[in-house]
């Protein structure tokens, strides 16, 4: 599982809500899946939705954060990926303090437009929150003006 960004499923689901769930690959390689299923369509091969072979860490489960975000963070102690990718502000928070790099949806899409693979955010972000993604509006401004936009 070397070098594999780990992910939390809401992400996955966002990208694909977005029918974007190719950034992943083409900015990371093969993303992992926690063991969440992730309601969205079938994922497609290269997204891995992998067990815990541990129980959680005791400083993880004392943040009273959701199932898949503590997973999320187990794992990446565990395997140290590149990169955590998660959504959900206190799980970041977390997650930074514990010294691990996080990216979240937006910074996804963010990377991507910077790499070329997006031309433009403004429509993938108002899509996005057309899906029930809360942006708040000073993010969504800072997001665009970090994109050029």
């Amino acid at each position: 599982m070397a070098n594999r960004v780990v992910s939390d499923s809401s992400p996955i689901i966002a990208l694909s809500d977005l029918n974007r769930l190719n950034l992943l690959l083409e900015l990371f390689g093969e993303p992992a899946v926690i063991g969440e299923t992730v309601s969205a369509a079938p994922l497609p091969r290269w997204i891995h939705e992998v067990e815990l072979t541990q129980p959680i860490d005791p400083q993880i489960l004392i943040a009273g954060l959701g199932p898949g975000e503590s997973a999320a963070i187990h794992l990446a102690l565990e395997t140290n990926p590149p990169w955590l990718i998660l959504d959900d502000r206190p799980a970041r928070r977390l997650a930074i303090s514990l010294g691990i790099p996080v990216i979240g949806t937006l910074g996804i899409l963010l990377a991507a437009k910077r790499k070329g693979l997006l031309t433009t955010l403004k429509p993938v972000l108002n899509a996005l929150m057309q899906t029930g993604f809360f942006v708040a509006p000073a993010l969504y401004r800072q997001v665009l003006s970090d994109g050029g936009e």
